[in-house]
């Protein structure tokens, strides 16, 4: 059903570098790529992840209440990936580890304050 989220950065090179070394453990590539927009994706196919400096020319505010959740397989690609985003400068916004009996994610916030997680499925969803 989504086909791309697009997040808004004051600092497209900086943005970029960040998302090329998180989306290269994600399988991800850059799949487009103008003046003050870039996207990754793993499947040209399934959603991709945008970054872009605001079109209408005003500063890039992070969305109170939005958040891009990352689609992995397993709890080790969950734990590279968010400690991969600190490292790179991102800041904690819960550690990864198990939510529930059945899911895995971390939460962070990317050098522009995006919010994101990355998460897997441990076991089916009880619903």
């Amino acid at each position: 059903m989504i086909g791309y989220v697009t997040l808004g950065t004051n600092d497209l090179a900086r943005g970029a570098a960040f998302y090329d070394a998180l989306c290269e453990l994600l399988g991800a590539k850059r799949m487009m790529e103008e003046e003050q927009f870039i996207a990754w994706a793993s499947d040209p196919e399934k959603a991709s992840l945008a970054l872009t400096a605001p079109f209408d020319g005003n500063p890039a505010s992070v969305g109170n209440g939005s958040m891009v959740a990352l689609a992995v397989e397993t709890p080790e690609q969950v734990d590279a990936v968010y400690n991969k985003a600190i490292e790179l400068g991102a800041t904690d916004e819960g550690p990864a580890g198990q939510r529930n009996d059945w899911f895995y994610a971390g939460y962070f916030r990317d050098l522009d304050g995006n919010k994101l997680n990355v998460f897997c499925l441990t076991k089916p969803m009880p619903f």
